[in-house]
Parts: C-alpha cells; structure tokens; sequence
C-alpha cells in the first residue's frame, strides 16, 4: 500500500465521521442540484446537447495536433506568444522568465484548476513573486493556508461563520460581518493589487483553434481584471481544452454553467484573441498561452482513457458522487477530485501512487449520468482498476485472497461447505483488509442449494 493511499484511509475515516463538514457540503451542493434542473429547461433535447458536444470533444481530441498547431498559428498572427510546456517544471519555468523580463513583484491570478496543477503560488513564493488569488473562494481559501476543495467552488466546505472567522484573523475583520460585508472587504484589497500588478494570470475554460482565441466564463469579473489591467497576460491551459471552433461555445458555454451551477449562462464570458492592438484602447500589450501537456498525452495514447479529456470542468460529477459528498475534496490527495479526479490522477500522477482512488468508488454511475458531455466515467473507473492490477500494483496477500475467492466460487463442494457463522468467522478472519474499511461479510445461513430444495421439494 503506497503513502499516499495511507493518508488517504486515514483522511476519509475522519472526514466521513465529521457530521458538521458533511452537512455544510452536502447543504451547499444541495442547492447547486436543486437548480441545475431549471437550468437545462433553456435546452429543447438536453441528452442531444450533451451528445453534440461529446461528438465536437471526441472530434478536437482524435485531432488534437492539428487543432493545437492551428490555433498557435492564428494566435500568433495577432501577437500572441505560444508556450508549449511538457511538465509543471517548463511551465513554472516559462512563468519565471517572463515576470523576471517584465521585473514582476506582484501577480494578480483568477480562478484555474491548471495552476493549481502546476502550484504557481508555491514557486511564485519561493522567488520571491507576490501572487494574489483574485476569485473570492480562491482568496479565501489563499488566506486559509488551503487548496481548492471542488473544481467549481473552491470554499465550498466553509460556512459563512467559517469565513467571518478567517477574515477577522487574517484582516481584522469585526467577527460578526455578513457575506456581503466580508466581500467588500476582499473588493477594496484586491481592485488595488490589480493596478500594482505586472502580470495577470488566468486560466481558460477553451481555446479555440479556428480563430486562434481563449476562452473565459466567470461569475465574478475578476479574470476580466486579471487580463486587463496589467500589462503582460499569461494564459495557462491544459491542451485538452481546445475546440474546434468559435461557434462551439453557443454549445458549452451554457452547457457548462447549468451542469456547474444551475445558470442558465454565466455572468462573465470573454473571448480573448491576443494583446492590445493598433487602435485599441485597453488590453496587455503582451499575451502568452502555455499550452500544458503534464501527462495529457500519456492519457491521449491511451485508447480507453482517452475519453476523460473530453471534460469540461463543470464539476456536475463531484456534485453526484455520494463518495465525495461523505469525504470531501481535500482527502483526494491531487488537485482534481470526485470521480474525474479518480480517472484522470492515476495517469496523471503515477497508476502505483493513486490507483486507490479508482477503487474509492461505489460504482453506482451517477457521475456518468450527469456528465455534461457523456463521459462513460463509471467505466473508466473499472478500467483504472484493471490496468492497476496489470501493472502489478497489488499485493501477494491481494493476489492470493482473490484466488482463493475464485477457486472458492467456482466449486460447488467449497460453495455448499461449512455453516453460514462459520464461513463469517472464517471470511472475515482471513480478509481482514478487506472488511477494515466495510462492514463483515454476512453469509446465509442455509446455502443455494438447500433454499433450491426446500423450495420446488427435490
């Protein structure tokens, strides 16, 4: 069993018995599911809008060179700058040499999973670089020491009295301040790193390979902020994200706030097409896109897998996980968590390190179900579980449990042998892994064959 599926167990027996921080989450994602519902009335044919967009994805994906090389050369064309980064090193490494050009002291950044990935505050820290989480959970969760706990809400797991609390410790806030209030306060702070600020980070939710263009969808305006007031703009974006065209996003642009949030559009949606132009009056007068590999290719190659990176990051999976509703975002261990956490880390990661995850799952396909692009997420989780065990990531104990198991259910003699409380004290004996973290196997008292008799008198 590796360390990192120790801290795991550890973590999860805690979360799951911490009644306060599983109502707080599951009252929050409660009134995200409450509305979702509402939100996909705006689609005539909900299931044909999630098939067309699955179709546009498997498109950009089984082309995913050609797309990539197509959108450098059009946004190169309005004079942008394309970084291709192979690893979390290249990209902190291209970041670096950018702020070191632009003499950078602060950098102001908006919500994205990609950084987070890459843990550009760390290294941003550590050379000395102020870097200021600018969505509202982010700064909060910045404050607090803490990563993101969900891929759409990054505080979701603090109450507003959590937050007051934070406020008041960190900013001197008055400990009975309303949301509103606390949010005001975070307003005044961070409109002035904005004007101090040499470099504006964000993310992007797609990049668009037919009009060399990012995409942006907020409900804040802060990334808005971000890429406008400094004046160097750095894009970081895994290639996973490109679609093939503009006209796409009439497609996932609402798709992605209703499975995410219930919106029937988000608040905020900018296209970004490079840095300011002869004429314009606003904008950076540099943009960069680093376009991040970090194992995306490793799960491209991969004929089944290669299905998880048609997601879009709505966090509809997280939402319909009755695992991640008991244990929370943070005992995932990895920047992604919920079930396409468990599909994608694995490969992203190391298969020996995180194979665990895949197995922390009921398999019951609710995730699959709310998909916004119809990813067969339940399958990928099995098939996680068979490439771990082909890899030989298991233990001789494993390997020799479930060959007993198999011989065991495979002969009738053993099947019919012994009583049901015998076979329990013998089971949960022996298969004490097993049954550390699930309740005793409880066998019948009278076999199959007995209740076959009994029944039809043979």
């Amino acid at each position: 069993m590796s360390e990192t599926s120790d801290t795991f167990l550890s973590t999860t027996t805690v979360k799951a018995a911490d009644l306060q921080h599983r109502k707080t989450i599951n009252f929050n994602i409660g009134r995200y599911n409450a509305v979702v519902p509402q939100g996909k009335t705006q689609f005539e044919n909900v299931h044909l809008a999630r098939e067309r967009a699955k179709n546009i994805k498997w498109r950009a994906i089984e082309t995913l060179d050609q797309q990539l090389e197509q959108f450098e050369m059009n946004f190169s064309k309005r004079g942008g700058k394309v970084i291709w980064a192979e690893s979390s090193a290249d990209a902190i490494e291209a970041i670096l040499k950018i702020c070191a050009d632009k003499k950078c002291k602060t950098l102001v950044k908006s919500k994205s999973m990609a950084t987070e990935e890459i843990h550009l505050n760390d290294a941003m820290e550590a050379n000395g670089i102020e870097s200021i989480e600018t969505d509202l959970g982010e700064y909060i969760q910045q404050l607090d020491g803490e990563a993101p706990y969900h891929i759409v809400t990054p505080a979701m797991h603090k109450s507003k009295e959590d937050v007051a609390k934070l406020f008041n410790e960190k900013l001197g806030t008055p400990i009975n301040y309303t949301p509103a209030e606390l949010t005001q306060v975070a307003r005044v702070i961070l409109r002035e790193k904005y004007t101090q600020a040499e470099v504006g980070v964000t993310g992007a939710n797609f990049i668009i390979s037919d009009s060399g263009a990012v995409a942006v969808t907020e409900n804040e305006g802060n990334a808005r902020l971000s890429c406008a007031f400094p004046k160097t703009h750095i894009v970081i974006v895994g290639i996973e994200k490109v679609i093939p065209s503009l006209t796409d996003l009439a497609l996932f642009w609402p798709l992605l706030s209703t499975f995410g949030t219930g919106q029937k559009i988000t608040v905020y949606n900018s296209i970004i097409s490079g840095p300011r132009q002869p004429g314009e009056t606003d904008g950076p007068e540099e943009m960069y896109v680093i376009l991040l590999d970090n194992g995306r290719t490793k799960i491209l190659k991969n004929p089944v897998q290669r299905e998880s990176l048609y997601c879009i990051r709505c966090g509809a999976c997280l939402n319909a996980c009755p695992v991640y509703k008991n244990i929370g975002g943070h005992s995932y261990g990895a920047t992604y968590s919920g079930p396409i956490g468990s599909v994608i880390t694995p490969h992203l990661e190391g298969m020996e390190e995180f194979k665990h995850l895949s197995f922390a799952s009921s398999l019951c396909g609710n995730c699959t179900e709310v998909c916004a692009v119809k990813i067969n997420l339940h399958e990928l989780l099995l098939d996680n579980r068979k490439e771990s065990v082909q890899e030989g990531h298991t233990t001789f104990s494993e390997r020799a449990a479930w060959k007993l198991w198999k011989l065991a259910s495979m002969n009738r003699t053993l099947m019919n042998a012994g009583t049901g409380p015998l076979k329990n004290k013998i089971v949960n004996g022996l298969f004490k892994d097993w049954n550390r973290q699930r309740s005793d196997l409880n066998f019948s008292i009278k076999t199959f064959n007995q209740l076959w008799k009994e029944k039809f008198k043979k």
